[in-house]
């Protein structure tokens, strides 16, 4: 069953040095309400704008995780905060920062565990999101010298990293509870290699780290310092993992296990999960064709979505729509190697995202119509005989505008992605 979301109960606040720039900066912790996710807001800059720590907001980076908000701005080094919301069971918080990069403090997550422990945790009214898996999954990078993998695993987390580098080699692995990040996890500090460290220093990064709060490893396999846990480095992976995780918006029900990996394979992972991953307890309200029809105005050729899996609340749905040869448009797009139109995929998205706030709006008198299309990105190719699944998610539903988060899938695998904008039009009258 799934867990009441959670937040803080009281504001709180810390200051250090943030890692890369070296720059001072306040971080102040706030209660969110339910299905609010963890917002950074800018307060140096105008506005204070918004950045939702979602993997859809991921500029990809290997050092640390970089979060870009839809006006621009951008937060960076959130692993180790984002990891004390996965281990501590923290949903919903609002960060407001002094300026673009959080303190590192002392290279772990501890003062951040600390925080967050003295301003109390509230049970809130809405369940957590929770995925499950129903088949293993595997991604594998560099020709395989990185890899993750994902199996089913009945109730909870186990997370297990290995760190492999010359005279470096070690495993963590722990079946994830607050007790357990607090005492063996998030005490793990952030580390480099002594050759790395001029090089970092010329690219203009690890600015703010010193011998207290960086771990520095030595060629023949030992450290500057001692060392709080034999495999530490092995654990600090296994913190930032646990960091980017908290980007799928879901806790998940899995047995994952790392080897190398950084933060862009990290992120990888969380999209393969958001892709595969099946809902824990949801309430699926499944809708066929005629159903389609009867909500949608669109007929054929148009309509471009066959069938509704599910739909969570008004939060989020997942469609399907079978692409086959006798579509009409493959008679005039690359007949001679069929390939769906790009618009088509973004048109089946907003299809699903105007279904899922058509059930939001119906008794309002408004009907959603596109108004614009964000963040458009192609990544396969999709041929007849492929099976799409289309998901959509509020991202917003205010008076005027709804904005949805859509995706396309083909096996598992991303084939396209939109944010799309939809004004909130009065419905005509006859």
């Amino acid at each position: 069953m799934a867990r009441p979301q959670r937040t803080v109960q009281r504001d709180g606040s810390l200051r250090g040095r943030a890692l890369h720039s070296g720059a001072e900066v306040e971080v102040r912790v706030r209660p969110a309400p339910p299905d609010t996710g963890v917002v950074f807001v800018r307060t140096d800059l105008p506005g204070a704008p918004r950045v939702p720590a979602d993997v859809a907001h991921v500029v990809p980076t290997d050092h640390r995780t970089l979060l870009r908000g839809d006006g621009g701005a951008t937060v960076e080094t959130v692993e180790h905060l984002l990891a004390c919301c996965t281990g501590l069971r923290l949903d919903n918080l609002v960060v407001e920062l002094s300026g673009p990069e959080l303190p590192g403090m002392d290279g772990s997550a501890k003062p951040f565990a600390d925080l967050l422990d003295g301003l109390g945790a509230a049970d809130q009214a809405s369940p957590r999101r929770t995925l499950r898996l129903d088949a293993p999954t595997d991604l594998s990078f560099d020709d395989g010298a990185k890899w993750t993998t994902a199996a089913p695993r009945a109730g909870g987390l186990r997370v297990s990293y290995t760190y492999a580098a010359p005279a470096h080699v070690q495993t963590a692995s722990f079946v994830l509870d607050p007790g357990t990040f607090r005492d063996a996890i998030a005490p793990a500090r952030t580390f480099v290699h002594e050759a790395h460290v001029e090089a970092a220093r010329a690219a203009g990064q690890g600015r703010g780290a010193t011998e207290d709060n960086t771990v520095v490893l030595l060629p023949d396999g030992g450290t500057r310092r001692p060392l709080r846990f034999p495999d530490e480095c092995a654990r600090h992976k296994l913190l930032d993992l646990l960091g980017d995780l908290f980007l799928l918006g879901a806790d998940v029900e899995a047995d994952l296990r790392a080897h190398r990996t950084g933060h862009r394979q990290n992120a990888a992972l969380v999209e393969r999960l958001r892709a595969v991953g099946v809902p824990v307890d949801a309430r699926p309200a499944a809708l066929d064709h005629l159903q389609i029809r009867r909500i949608l105005p669109h007929r054929y050729p148009m309509l471009l979505v066959d069938r509704v899996l599910e739909i969570e609340g008004f939060q989020r749905a997942v469609g399907l729509k079978n692409v086959t040869l006798n579509e009409p448009w493959f008679v005039g797009h690359y007949p001679e190697q069929p390939i769906m139109p790009g618009v088509l995929l973004v048109e089946a998205m907003a299809q699903l995202g105007g279904l899922l706030l058509l059930r939001k709006l119906e008794l309002t008198g408004r009907l959603p119509v596109l108004l614009s299309i964000d963040r458009v990105k192609f990544r396969r190719a999709v041929l007849p005989g492929d099976q799409v699944r289309l998901e959509a998610e509020t991202v917003r539903l205010a008076s005027g505008r709804g904005r949805v988060q859509g995706r396309a899938l083909v096996q598992g695998q991303l084939a396209a992605e939109a944010r799309l904008n939809f004004a909130l039009t009065q419905e005509p009258r006859a």
